[in-house]
């Protein structure tokens, strides 16, 4: 009999324990400040010298790089190294995934990384450190320095489409898991947000933690509101063939 194959939809909210801010919880920095929006919103970047400089000086202060991996993200690893066939969908661009030990052709980054630097106009990438240390010297909007165009994170910002070829896979994923875990996420999000529904109408078993309510929650099989750092590790060890 062939092993089930468990989906997970990661969203800012696995991220908290590791002390990166969510965007649209209680507490979350597009509530806090609107116009922070402005920042990682392409027209915007793209056209206003001062908001690229601001938005700069954002990442320069972001704690995403230094960020490491938490209970969560280690506990998808655990499930997936207990031979449970495991892919990750994640709206994240912290790369924790990563980071706590799965492999990355197994993490489908629906919006990006934000531990690269891409040109605009070129599509050169290099690691987000390299462009953060042009700051340290003294730029404030570092140019491409293959063809002086603008730089960004290589994130998608406001404004931009998704990858389809990631998307498309992220779709297929979905119709073909027997379980589908949405974590952390508000699920207000499209298109990410929908993969939620497609997964229930694909009859996988759709299950949901995060701290508030979803538009999913009534085509969930189950729904947890505990703290993720210990409840995404509990259920998990539930699907585990060495677990509870």
């Amino acid at each position: 009999m062939a092993k089930p194959l468990v989906a997970v939809l990661s969203g800012a909210g696995i991220s908290t324990d590791s002390g990166i801010p969510d965007y649209r919880g209680p507490q979350g920095l597009w509530r806090r400040d609107p116009e922070a929006e402005k920042l990682v919103t392409y027209d915007y970047y793209m056209r206003d010298p001062e908001i690229r400089r601001r938005s700069w000086q954002m990442r320069r202060r972001n704690r995403t790089l230094q960020a490491e991996p938490n209970a969560a993200h280690r506990a998808i690893v655990d499930l997936e190294r207990s031979g449970v066939p495991v892919r990750v969908i994640t709206q994240n661009v912290d790369g924790l995934h990563q980071m706590a030990g799965l492999p990355a052709r197994k993490v489908l980054e629906l919006h990006g990384t934000a531990r690269q630097f891409i040109c605009t106009k070129c599509h050169t990438r290099g690691p987000m450190e390299d462009a953060l240390a042009r700051l340290d010297a003294g730029e404030d909007d570092p140019p491409c320095q293959e063809c002086g165009a603008v730089l960004k994170s290589a994130t998608v910002m406001f404004g931009q489409r998704l990858d389809p070829v990631v998307l498309g896979e992220a779709l297929a994923i979905t119709k073909a898991c027997t379980v589908f875990i949405a974590v952390g996420t508000s699920l207000k999000v499209q298109p990410a947000a929908g993969l939620a529904g497609v997964a229930a109408d694909h009859d996988a078993r759709l299950i949901i933690v995060n701290a508030e309510p979803t538009p999913y929650d009534e085509r969930a099989d189950e729904v947890i509101r505990e703290p993720i750092g210990t409840a995404l590790p509990r259920l998990l060890r539930r699907l585990s063939p060495n677990g509870d």
